[in-house]
């Protein structure tokens, strides 16, 4: 991979939205040439989503986000991929990492409600044959997600009175 290839990726990762004639003239190369590397990547599956982040909160719908720590048997000539791909097939599923550490898998959900949470963990996930436990974290507040800010606090408002 050239160092073009590494800094059309870099502006993709930093900001989707980028046309791609606006590419094209921040790295300094014909259009026709970054059209072709793009759609080598998005072919090659190196570009997989052009994603937006959206603060719910704000939007009115907030949601619930929960990390789920999940110790798992693995199963004898599959490993940990196969169970990782049982787990992340479901739609409320966002994320799912393998950890080093006291748990195997790190499950990441966002889903409407906390009852939605309890559901998905007491119905789909611990009574699949390989989970040996889960532990069921929430998170109460976002301040950074993906890079970006969510949170920033007040600005003091107050006059400054010099003597």
């Amino acid at each position: 991979m050239t160092d073009l290839h590494l800094e059309i990726l870099s502006l993709f990762e930093e900001n989707a939205r980028l046309t791609t004639e606006q590419i094209a003239h921040l790295v300094n190369e014909p259009l026709e040439k970054v059209q072709a590397i793009i759609r080598q990547f998005e072919d090659e599956q190196i570009i997989l989503k052009h994603r937006t982040i959206i603060d719910w909160t704000k939007a009115g719908r907030p949601r619930v986000t929960a990390l789920i720590d999940v110790k798992v048997t693995p199963q004898h000539g599959y490993g940990f991929d196969a169970l990782a791909q049982r787990i992340y097939h479901y739609p409320e599923v966002k994320d799912v990492y393998l950890m080093s550490g006291a748990y195997d898998l790190s499950v990441s959900l966002e889903v409407p409600t906390m009852e939605a949470v309890g559901q998905f963990v007491t119905e789909k996930l611990a009574p699949l044959e390989f989970v040996v436990s889960t532990t069921t974290h929430f998170v109460l507040k976002k301040f950074k997600e993906d890079g970006i800010t969510l949170y920033k606090p007040n600005q003091d408002r107050r006059i400054s009175i010099i003597p």
